[in-house]
């Protein structure tokens, strides 16, 4: 029981630099500098159309109309098509995809009824005539028939 007085000494210091530690600090502490939050990034627009997209909805196409589509050669390798267009009044021009038509409207997909543009990023379609479309068209999967080796004797 000696040591009480000892301990009780030794606990008081420790409060007294725990007191002047903490009060040092609130005296001495640098004053606040002013926070400017960072700028917000301007959200991009939600599309509906994607969000139809992940539901099963189809993409929408408009329809473009100074555009005519006078024939199509559908190959099997998608970039060997071709689409014969014909745009604003002009002669008609066979052009393959991902090539200009007029500037800023580029061929996207080349199908056997209808090819896709691209028009300032808007996709449009643009459809055959019903009288095109009766017609025979050309199948680059048709391939010629080898003629009959001649006949030998023997």
């Amino acid at each position: 029981m000696k040591r009480w007085p000892l301990v009780a000494t030794f606990v008081l210091f420790i409060a007294v630099c725990m007191s002047a530690a903490y009060w040092a600090m609130q005296l001495f502490k640098p004053p606040l500098r002013p926070v400017a939050a960072p700028p917000q990034a301007a959200q991009p627009a939600l599309r509906l159309e994607a969000a139809a997209l992940l539901f099963g909805g189809r993409p929408t196409v408009a329809i473009a109309g100074n555009f005519q589509l006078k024939g199509v050669v559908a190959a099997d390798n998608a970039t060997e098509s071709v689409a014969i267009l014909a745009a604003g009044g002009k002669p008609a021009l066979a052009v393959r995809i991902n090539s200009e038509v007029v500037p800023g409207v580029q061929v996207k997909e080349v199908h056997p009824r209808y090819v896709l543009l691209s028009v300032g990023g808007v996709v449009k379609r643009v459809d055959l005539p019903e009288v095109a479309k009766g017609r025979a068209g050309i199948d680059s999967r048709a391939r010629a028939i080898p003629a009959a080796p001649p006949a030998t004797e023997e």
